[in-house]
């Protein structure tokens, strides 16, 4: 059975020159998990696109989830009966901050159980939605490995990453046995 990887984007989408966008375009079996609204996300209703994705994919799947979609899916993971083989989550964005964007809801408080499958979580030193402490007290707490990169701000097309091959690495160790990437 192939095992698959499903993006999950933050608020805004992730335009043409971001990594999880160049992923799709040159990992066989990439999609990205698409939301009915990218600029005033529901938790609820990106978890229900989370849901119905995994679904779809089977349980030998990997979610490289970006920003905001971090938090749906900490959400996603406590509510689900489906598995996954694990999830990079990549800049996860403090949504209870008091200057978090006011149109995303319904997102916090954020979840801070174990999760039920492998995780790595990727932060910046320099990230504007969430700090380096922020992120390695998730990461502590959803029972994630911790990567701490130097200041490559929110790790987006902005951050100059292009397709991210650290990132692929740490996608990889996930899965042990994925040949393919």
């Amino acid at each position: 059975m192939e095992i698959k990887v499903l993006t999950a984007p933050g608020l805004g989408s992730s335009g043409p020159l971001h990594w999880q966008t160049l992923w799709e375009q040159s990992i066989p079996g990439t999609q990205r998990i698409e939301q009915h609204d990218w600029d005033a996300p529901v938790c609820a209703q990106w978890v229900t696109a989370i849901e119905e994705a995994v679904a779809k994919a089977g349980p030998r799947v990997v979610i490289a989830a970006h920003s905001l979609a971090c938090i749906a899916l900490v959400h996603w993971a406590r509510q689900t009966k489906l598995s996954i083989t694990g999830a990079l989550l990549v800049a996860p964005a403090d949504a209870e901050r008091t200057d978090f964007p006011a149109v995303a809801s319904g997102f916090t408080p954020i979840p801070l159980n174990k999760l039920p499958f492998k995780s790595i979580v990727v932060a910046s030193t320099n990230d504007e939605y969430c700090t380096a402490e922020r992120a390695a007290f998730f990461a502590a707490h959803w029972g994630s490995r911790y990567v701490k990169m130097g200041p490559k701000g929110h790790i987006n097309a902005d951050s100059g990453l292009r397709d991210w091959a650290k990132g692929q690495k740490l996608l990889k160790e996930l899965v042990q046995d994925w040949p393919t990437l």
